[in-house]
């Protein structure tokens, strides 16, 4: 803590600085981290399938159920995007399954869930959509500090040569590990 608090005390006043340490700010204005992250379901084809331009964090407007199944892990992001309707930004056809302990309660599993982002994104991100190619996909849900927030990228669809050229290098590397870590254990 002495250290951080000499580290801290460059630029900052010394009245200030218990201020700024509660805050976790130090004289260059950078936050701590204090991430504490879990990733509830990946879309693993999207890097695939896209040509990622942008990633951006979001949250997500969830109900009660939701977020218990979620914390479950039971929830899918196959065929799932991120779809902007007037000034607000939906996501649409991800499956977050139904929570068995709240029978009547539930949710519908593929309702359009309401992203959070602030206006500015908004309009950022409608002016690059209407662009011919462009679309936004969801690429992650996670909980970071216990609030569930999604990772969106603006990506671009890839052509099924681009698909097959990403295969083919990531073979010939595969194969160039291979021979290395042969050459490696034999002591050439």
């Amino acid at each position: 803590m002495l250290r951080e608090r000499r580290e801290c005390a460059g630029s900052i006043p010394v009245w200030l600085l218990k201020y700024a340490e509660a805050a976790g700010n130090c004289a260059t204005g950078v936050m701590k981290r204090r991430d504490n992250v879990k990733t509830v379901v990946r879309n693993r084809k999207a890097r695939h399938d896209y040509a990622i331009e942008e990633v951006m964090e979001a949250g997500i407007a969830l109900i009660g159920t939701e977020v218990k199944s979620l914390r479950m892990g039971r929830a899918s992001l196959q065929d799932s995007y991120a779809q902007v309707t007037g000034n607000e930004v939906f996501l649409r056809n991800a499956h977050i399954d139904q929570y068995e302990p709240a029978a009547r309660f539930n949710h519908d599993p593929l309702r359009p869930r309401r992203l959070l982002l602030h206006k500015s994104e908004i309009r950022r991100l409608s002016s690059k959509v209407v662009q011919k190619g462009y679309t936004l996909v969801p690429l992650s849900i996670y909980f970071r500090d216990g609030k569930a927030k999604v990772e969106l990228a603006l990506a671009r669809g890839k052509k099924v040569y681009d698909k097959r050229e990403a295969i083919r290098e990531r073979d010939i590397e595969r194969e160039a590990r291979r021979v290395l870590r042969g050459k490696r254990e034999s002591g050439y």
